[in-house]
Formats: structure tokens, sequence, C-alpha cells
């Protein structure tokens, strides 16, 4: 534990962390598998832990989000629909964690997060090209609902969105890995404000903490989306795979082992 340390070493190691979490979730997501546990290791309280990694993790998320659009890989005819579902979602969700427990969740997400992995394992052509054919109303309408189940499991729950996120967008639109990545951080982006917003309200955010770390959090957004857009859907396919199970091992060890 770090919680005895002083307050200029926490800061320095959050931003470490803060930096490599945000590089790994603007590739392919999962990078609250580095800020999460960060946190906690300096003594940060469970619900100030959850607030002030929305607060640092959405200016990474916004910034890469930019760097996608700004090289096309972002498509706004889609987004203008899917971005309000998404918020809607979000939105619910966080208002049915107050009543539900969200640990019901854990045995479907586990399941699904696995097979995701497992099938983007072993197809060699799932995003690996761009097959996108256009907009029309079918994949409109399923977008709108996908949106609206990804923002709802964001604010309610959380782990694994960003893969489950780029997935779906492959699957409703044929976008390569790529393309599904930049267009599912917009998406990722709308569910974090919103969740956010609700935590800045509660007074759940530590700033002092907070706004150095999203400061790297900036520069590690901006250079992982940099390095996937370079490199291309056959470097991210990879780190996707690794993340779905790396959350899914993260489960495991929650649900059997603690």
């Amino acid at each position: 534990m770090l919680a005895t340390v002083p307050i200029v070493y926490k800061v320095i190691f959050l931003c470490a962390a803060g930096f490599l979490s945000a590089f790994v979730d603007s590739i392919a997501g999962g990078g609250g598998l580095i800020s999460i546990p960060a946190y906690f290791l300096v003594g940060f309280p469970p619900h100030y832990t959850l607030g002030t990694n929305k607060f640092s993790a959405t200016s990474g998320s916004l910034v890469s989000t930019i760097k996608f659009a700004q090289s096309g890989k972002v498509d706004n005819n889609i987004l203008k629909i899917l971005v309000p579902c998404a918020f809607l979602g979000a939105s619910a969700g966080v208002t049915t964690v107050l009543l539900i427990d969200p640990n019901i969740l854990k045995p479907i997400v586990l399941f699904l997060l696995l097979a995701v992995g497992i099938y983007s394992f072993f197809s060699k052509t799932v995003g690996m090209e761009d097959n996108f054919k256009g907009v029309n109303r079918k994949n409109l309408i399923l977008g709108g609902i996908f949106a609206f189940a990804m923002g709802f499991y964001d604010g309610f729950f959380g782990p694994g969105t960003g893969s489950f996120l780029i997935f779906g967008l492959i699957g409703i639109y044929g976008f390569d890995f790529v393309r599904a990545s930049g267009n599912a951080k917009a998406l990722n982006f709308t569910s974090n404000v919103t969740a956010l917003i609700l935590f800045a309200i509660n007074g759940k955010i530590m700033y002092l903490m907070g706004i150095p770390m999203g400061i790297f959090m900036v520069f590690g957004a901006y250079t992982g989306s940099k390095v996937a857009l370079k490199q291309g859907a056959r470097f991210i396919k990879p780190i996707f795979i690794i993340m779905s199970f790396a959350v899914a091992v993260k489960m495991i060890y929650e649900m059997f082992i603690l």
C-alpha cells in the first residue's frame, strides 16, 4: 500500500498509472484495470476512486475521440443518433444502480467477455477489414438500441464497456478495429461525462490528485490514439483480446477468490 507515503510520490505514481491506462484505453478499452487499482493503492475510498477516475479518464477519452475524429475514423452521421441514446442509457444506468445491486450482472458479463475474447481470438477476419456499407434504417435502429444498452451498462456497472462497444460496432456496421475504436471512444466519452456530472454533484471527486492524473491521461490518450491510427487493425486486435481477457480474469478473481 502507498497510503502512508508522501503526497508528492502518490501524485507521481498516479500520473504514471494514468498515462499507461489512457494509452491502453485509447487503443482497445480496459484502462480502468490500471487506473482504478492505482487509486486504491494510494488509499482512496471506493466512491472517491470511482468519481476521481471518471474525472481523470473523461479528459483522456475526449482527446482520443478528437484524435480519431481528425483522422476520419469517427462517423458523425451515426453518432448523432447513437450519442443521445448512450446519454439516456447512462443516465438510466446510474439511476438504477442506486436501487439494484450491480453484482447480479457479474456472471452474465463474465460469460460475454470471455465469448467476445475467444471469438475474436479464433476469427481471422473479424475487425480486420472495414466493410462499412453506409447508414440505413436497420443499422441505425440496431445501433441506437445498442448505444442505449451500453450507456446503461456503463452507468450501472461498467467493466468491459470498451470491449463490448468495439465488438458491437464491428458486428452492426462492419467496421474494422480502428474505425470501431474511434466511434467507441465517442460513445464511451458520452457515458463517462454523464457519470462524471453525477459524481461531481455528489462531491465524490478529489481534484488535487485527479487534475494532474487527468493531464497525464491526456498525453497517454493522445499517444495511444496516434499509435493505433498508425499501426492499424493488426495492432489493435491483439490488445483488444488481451484487455477483454484481463477484465474477465479480474472479475473471476473478485467473484471466486476475494
